[in-house]
């Protein structure tokens, strides 16, 4: 064999060792920001061992379903309370690992532009599912537009409003509905991932909105048998790098903000 054969040989074997040890994961997220910054991620995990393979869903309870089903390695779109709320419900051995990013979520209008100028019996529509449904009452509580009875219950339903002066009438749909029902209601409180969407602006559009502070931090989660093993660590760091603060920061504006 001569010097070059011997040369071609020894890089072949050292790009085949490197594909080898290339991991892949599929990684669960919802259409809109939370693929797109995942994608950044993906571009940052192939230089440090990960192949990233980006699943995109409509909801927000197929991925929590498929990640417990051994049909994905990880998930990022949730915050904790919601994944919380799940996992009570299925008994699904989910577990977080990191946050991710703060996305303040806001009450918007198209009919009206102050949050006072709603009149009395007015449509609020909100989330239907306990946790964010929750969190949009305690929006509206902490702008004085109702009084819940536990302002940190993070459960709280309808049923769980105390004082509601102006006799606001609330109707509770799926969470990806609430922006296409802007037209029917006379406000709606929607996620950020969905709002950005509909061409809302989280940042300017909404009548009032949560500060950052706050439980509801999206999260990464995996199962729970999975959360000690190497790739995970991989996988944190890599969301929680530079050039991913950097998109975020550039991309969203405000919308969504690096917990990191």
């Amino acid at each position: 064999m001569t010097w070059f054969q011997r040369t071609i040989l020894a890089t072949a074997l050292v790009l085949s060792a490197g594909a080898a040890q290339a991991q892949s994961l599929r990684v669960g997220v919802t259409t809109g920001p939370h693929a797109e910054v995942l994608d950044a991620v993906r571009k940052v995990a192939a230089e440090r061992g990960l192949d990233i393979r980006v699943v995109e869903f409509t909801d927000y309870v197929i991925p929590n379903q498929a990640l417990a089903a051994g049909d994905l390695d990880a998930n990022s779109f949730q915050h904790e309370p919601y994944l919380r709320n799940q996992i009570a419900k299925t008994g699904w051995n989910l577990v977080k690992v990191a946050t991710t990013t703060a996305s303040p979520q806001g009450i918007y209008s198209k009919r009206y532009k102050r949050i006072g100028d709603l009149p009395a019996g007015a449509t609020i529509a909100i989330q239907n599912d306990p946790s964010n449904g929750a969190r949009s009452l305690q929006i509206l509580h902490a702008n004085g537009v109702i009084r819940l009875k536990d302002p940190g219950n993070g459960a709280a339903t309808v049923a769980d409003i105390a004082e509601n002066p102006k006799r606001f009438r609330f109707v509770e749909l799926d969470a990806a509905q609430l922006a296409r029902a802007l037209d029917d209601v006379d406000a709606a409180s929607i996620n950020n991932n969905y709002a950005i969407q509909a061409g809302l602006s989280p940042v300017t559009d909404p009548l009032i909105k949560e500060p950052v502070e706050g439980p509801w931090v999206n999260i990464i989660a995996v199962r729970d048998a999975d959360r000690d093993k190497p790739w995970v660590r991989k996988l944190v760091d890599a969301y929680r790098s530079q050039p991913v603060k950097d998109f975020i920061l550039a991309r969203f504006k405000g919308a969504y903000v690096p917990t990191w």
